[in-house]
């Protein structure tokens, strides 16, 4: 049966950081963002301590967990150093996504299937510390079978290659890769798992991964920081919701 009722919206503040880091100092402040996100609607805030400190910092995730009155989705690398992090705080949810130092951004889904047995003993503890774990990857089916079977409560569909598509005006490949978003969301919901999304969502993208009912929260930040710098932070996260609640609505 599919799942009804409001849709989440996670807010990353990773690149409010992006741009405190590029000068130095403390500003702008990802908590005071935290805040604008929470009073505009925002159901949760997500932030990604990567290995290289390159925008959120160990000092933003002791600062989010004592500012925030939604819950915290901390996102990390399946590393002994972010899982030791993540059982020092305790925060709400973990996202465990891939990372390389390399990238720009997390390109592409976690490889589960590969990695089952060492995956599977990663999050035990998380788990055991009452944290919801969340694992983000690929609409595919092999994987999501693994992230099942590891003893994952949640898998994050990665929205970007129906995004890109869709941004460079490849319409054919953008339907398919939003079929395929939508058929993986109903069999990840059939398995019994929490289905979330993002990657790359826009104004422009958002509505039809909003309109699958079995997705119960999307996690949106580059472009909603983006959008702040012309809008503000608080309308670009209210219109993402009312675009979000429409979708639902029809």
């Amino acid at each position: 049966m599919a799942v009804q009722g409001k849709l989440r919206l996670g807010v990353n503040i990773d690149h409010v950081a992006t741009v405190r880091n590029a000068r130095g100092g403390a500003y702008p402040d990802p908590l005071r963002a935290a805040r604008a996100a929470q009073d505009a609607g925002a159901d949760g805030i997500t932030a990604h301590l990567r290995e290289d400190r390159r925008h959120i910092t160990d000092a933003d995730i002791e600062g989010l967990q004592e500012v925030l009155t939604v819950p915290l989705n901390f996102e990390m690398a399946a590393t002994d150093e972010m899982q030791a992090i993540a059982l020092r705080h305790k925060p709400h949810a973990v996202c465990i996504v891939p990372e390389k130092r390399e990238e720009r951004t997390t390109e592409g889904g976690l490889e589960v299937a590969r990695e089952e047995n060492k995956l599977a003993h990663f999050i035990a503890p998380l788990r055991d510390a009452g944290c919801r774990v969340s694992i983000f990857i690929a609409a595919d089916q092999r994987q999501i079978e693994a992230a099942n079977r590891i003893g994952a409560e949640v898998i994050e569909l990665h929205t970007g290659a129906y995004c890109d598509a869709f941004a460079e005006g490849h319409w054919e490949v953008a339907q398919k890769e939003l079929q395929k978003l939508e058929e993986m969301a109903k069999f990840g919901h059939d398995l019994g798992l929490e289905i979330h999304a993002g990657h790359g969502l826009t104004y422009d993208t958002v509505s039809p991964v909003a309109a699958f009912p079995e997705v119960q929260e999307l996690n949106i930040g580059h472009f909603l920081i983006g959008e702040a710098i012309f809008l503000g932070l608080g309308p670009a996260i209210e219109e993402m919701r009312r675009l979000m609640d429409d979708a639902r609505a029809e």
